[in-house]
């Protein structure tokens, strides 16, 4: 059989002029309005961080209808706001994040998957229940718990295991992690145990090697998450010297002009779509491959 991709219209129909101009005016259409969705409202976040405070007020869609272009609004808001400080707190809630969530959705995805214990199916469903749960409906019982964590009887509010912890349980994470696992020839488990190897050398020696991009999309994921994330760190992290950049901003907003807000919100956008467009490929690799590796 042949491997040409196959789609709606055969080549014959492509070289009809007929059906081949509507459908390029179609592509257009969908390309520009993609665009226009998804670098639009970034674009007009650029523009009005350098641009004085009343042209976005009085007419926020025009291109700088005073001729004036404030480049000094970004050091300004990087300055007064102390942007680089509050994304620095991010950097390690976000870095922290993804760690704990590697090691819990890599370790439970493999004793789900590859260990199969007779409780696994429950667990399986129990994981898979808490997706339908709406996050609002757990955050008072999930403070409850960060406020006198059981057994140890410890409080983490205004620590980073309070922002860590949380999300690293994360059913999403835990699914796909599972799934990928679940594509992993069963014949490589029981060459490494034929080989004498036990769970933990063929976790770390056999699975996690040949889970690289779905690891990738579960670090990419967290980070993303815990970037953007506004309200529970406003919970937990009362102390201002702890807080993230999403937090802070709001704050800032109470004491500098508009434009030195969205200034500063700007420069709290850059890391994480860097991070996506430098690592798009391998996180959409990763998506791809989340059904597994197929012999």
């Amino acid at each position: 059989m042949s491997d040409v991709e196959r789609g709606a219209l055969s080549d014959a129909d492509r070289n009809q002029a007929r059906i081949r101009v509507p459908f390029l005016i179609a592509r257009v259409l969908v390309l520009i309005g993609l665009l226009v969705a998804g670098l639009g409202p970034l674009l007009w976040l650029l523009k009005a961080s350098i641009s004085p405070t009343q042209d976005s007020i009085r007419e926020p869609l025009a291109l700088f209808p005073s001729g004036e272009v404030q480049w000094q609004n970004l050091a300004t808001a990087w300055q007064q706001g102390h942007i680089g400080y509050y994304l620095g707190n991010t950097a390690i809630i976000a870095a922290g994040t993804a760690f704990t969530s590697l090691i819990v959705c890599t370790t439970a995805g493999y004793v789900l998957s590859v260990l199969r214990p007779r409780w696994g199916p429950l667990l399986s469903a129990a994981i898979l229940v808490t997706l339908f749960v709406p996050h609002i409906v757990s955050l008072v019982p999930l403070y409850l718990t960060v406020l006198k964590l059981p057994v140890v009887h410890a409080n983490l509010t205004n620590t980073f295991w309070a922002v860590w912890l949380p999300p690293a349980a994360s059913a999403f994470n835990v699914l796909i992690v599972k799934r990928f696992f679940d594509g992993i020839p069963r014949e490589y488990f029981e060459a490494a145990r034929i080989d004498g190897a036990g769970a933990l050398r063929v976790f770390t020696s056999l699975v996690l090697p040949l889970s690289r991009p779905i690891l990738g999309v579960v670090v990419l994921l967290s980070i993303i998450s815990s970037w953007k994330d506004y309200l529970w760190p406003l919970l937990v992290l009362t102390n201002p010297d702890l807080q993230p950049v999403s937090v802070a901003l709001p704050k800032i907003a109470k004491v500098t002009e508009l434009n030195i807000q969205l200034a500063g919100l700007f420069l709290a956008l850059l890391i994480p779509v860097a991070l996506f467009l430098v690592f798009q490929r391998a996180f959409l690799r990763g998506v791809g491959l989340s059904g597994g590796i197929k012999a």
